[in-house]
C-alpha cells in the first residue's frame, strides 16, 4: 500500500481496509487505472477521471457510521438506487453519484458495475 495512502486513512484506519478492498477490485478489472492521492480524496483515472474515495458528508451525522468511505463516480445517466445517497447532474448528461460503504460486503458486483461503467463512460470522453 502506497504511504500517501497511509497518511489518508490516518485518522480514520478503520476505513483502511474498506478502501483496500475497493483498490483491488479496481486494479483487477483495470490494472493500468492511475491513482492520485490528495488532500480529500483518492482519485483512480483511465484517460479522465473515473471515481474518487473521500469521507464527503453525505449524511447527517447521526446517520454516518463511525469507520465509512464515500465512493463517488460519474455516469452519463442518473442511477435510482436506495445505495446512492446523492445524484447531481453539474452538467447535461454527466450524473455524479454518491455511496457511502462502511462494510466490505458492500463491496459488490452491483456497485463495481456502476464502477465499470463510470470507467468505460471516461475513457469515452
Amino acid at each position: 500500500m502506497d504511504e500517501q495512502v497511509l497518511l489518508f486513512f490516518d485518522k480514520v484506519p478503520d476505513a483502511l481496509p474498506l478502501y483496500a478492498e475497493l483498490e483491488r477490485r479496481i486494479l483487477a478489472e483495470y490494472p493500468d487505472t492511475r491513482i492520485k492521492v490528495q488532500k480529500t480524496q483518492i482519485s483512480f483515472y483511465n484517460r479522465h477521471l473515473f471515481a474518487c474515495v473521500s469521507f464527503a458528508k453525505v449524511r447527517k451525522k447521526a446517520d454516518r457510521p463511525d469507520s465509512y468511505i464515500v465512493v463517488t463516480f460519474g455516469l452519463e445517466h442518473r442511477v435510482d438506487s436506495p445505495r446512492i445517497d446523492i445524484a447531481t447532474e453539474p452538467y447535461p448528461n454527466r450524473w455524479t453519484h454518491h455511496v457511502l460503504i462502511s462494510d466490505l460486503s458492500e463491496i459488490d458486483d452491483e456497485l463495481m458495475g456502476w464502477i465499470r461503467e463510470a470507467a468505460e463512460f471516461s475513457d469515452r470522453k
